[in-house]
């Protein structure tokens, strides 16, 4: 086999610990891969364990890894993954690696990538990703041969957003509905609180929950459901969500990856950020007038919020200069180039000589 067209390995996880967020960022990668006729292996540790469709609904494969990423013998089992599949391309996606984690995978002679919006630490990588705006370049080290792909460019999107950009070209008629999406780790429950405090706006006639079925707090949305009078919807399905995005007005998020993912169907944000990296974001995002950013959950109280849905409701001009922003700004084109990337690191002559300089690697 030719090791340039050999399959991506993903090493992510996906639990309340670590979080879900990496993985789905793995799922986006892996959807825009599929297109360029690449085999896609997840080896992840997955809790639920209902993630596993999720994996095998897009044509990838899932392989159970018995460890936590960075746990005591994740990295020999990742190793032996990767010589075991002749894997082109190892992507990491978390914050449980190391520098270190990342050298030995390289002696693979795999391409080795990163995602990571933290800038934590110098790294050996190939390739680092980062698909939120902040942090900035500046703040990057990366040892020499490596690249950076980071910027508005290269935010991940879902096709199911880039499918509504067209159908949502001018704003939906009154009155007033809201999307609830605060992420793949609202561990704070933040949906809920900030979904009842809509509730008590008289403007806000219905609110959507955006969020996915393995919620750590699922049982409480579906209580706050049941007895909202019919205000509020939960939906957690993508055909669900198409037919929603199309009818709000306006979304409140966290500053994650799904705040961009809106901004490509160009529905207005009001940001909430309960992590350091996602607040960075948001402050992004705000400066490029795509979205307000309130602060962090723990200081936002009901009043700043009600303030912030009150100037934007009655701000039609507002609204409108977000979405035509937020439409220009992001075009959901992000995997593609992130892909296109990829495949010019992978068929470049220095890597098909690494390549060929490990005989080991060719003959397993």
């Amino acid at each position: 086999m030719d090791a340039t067209r050999g399959p991506i390995l993903f090493r992510c996880d996906g639990t309340p610990d670590h979080g879900w967020e990496p993985f789905y960022q793995c799922l986006s990668l892996a959807a825009a891969l599929q297109r360029r006729r690449r085999g896609t292996y997840f080896f992840s540790y997955l809790d639920p364990l209902s993630l596993a469709t999720v994996i095998s609904r897009g044509n990838n494969e899932w392989i159970a890894a018995e460890r936590r990423m960075g746990d005591d013998g994740d990295l020999e089992a990742t190793i032996a993954q990767a010589y075991r599949l002749n894997a082109a391309a190892i992507v990491l996606a978390g914050q449980h690696y190391s520098a270190e984690y990342i050298r030995e995978l390289k002696k693979t002679g795999a391409l080795v990538m990163c995602f990571d919006s933290t800038a934590r630490m110098i790294f050996p990588a190939d390739l680092v990703v980062n698909p939120l705006l902040a942090p900035t370049r500046k703040h990057y080290r990366i040892e020499a041969g490596g690249q950076l792909l980071l910027g508005f460019r290269y935010t991940l999107c879902r096709g199911v957003f880039r499918r509504q950009r067209t159908i949502r070209a001018i704003e939906p008629p009154q009155p007033f509905r809201a999307l609830v999406a605060m992420g793949d780790n609202d561990l704070l429950g933040e949906c809920i609180t900030r979904t009842q405090q809509l509730l008590e706006m008289e403007r806000v006639a219905k609110v959507t929950i955006a969020t996915r079925s393995h919620h750590c707090h699922s049982e409480a949305i579906q209580e706050l459901v049941a007895h909202s009078g019919g205000r509020v919807e939960v939906v957690s399905e993508p055909k669900e969500l198409m037919t929603r995005l199309v009818r709000v007005h306006f979304a409140l998020t966290a500053g994650d990856m799904w705040s961009p993912e809106l901004c490509v169907v160009g529905i207005p944000q009001l940001i909430i950020s309960q992590a350091a990296h996602h607040a960075g974001n948001g402050k992004k995002l705000d400066e490029e007038g795509v979205a307000t950013y309130l602060g962090d959950a723990r200081d936002v109280t009901f009043d700043q919020l009600k303030e912030a849905v009150d100037l934007l409701l009655d701000d039609p001009m507002e609204r409108k200069g977000m979405t035509r922003c937020a439409r220009n700004t992001f075009d959901g084109r992000g995997p593609d180039r992130i892909v296109n990337g990829l495949e010019i690191l992978l068929h470049s002559p220095t890597r098909k000589r690494a390549v060929a300089s490990q005989p080991l690697r060719a003959a397993a």
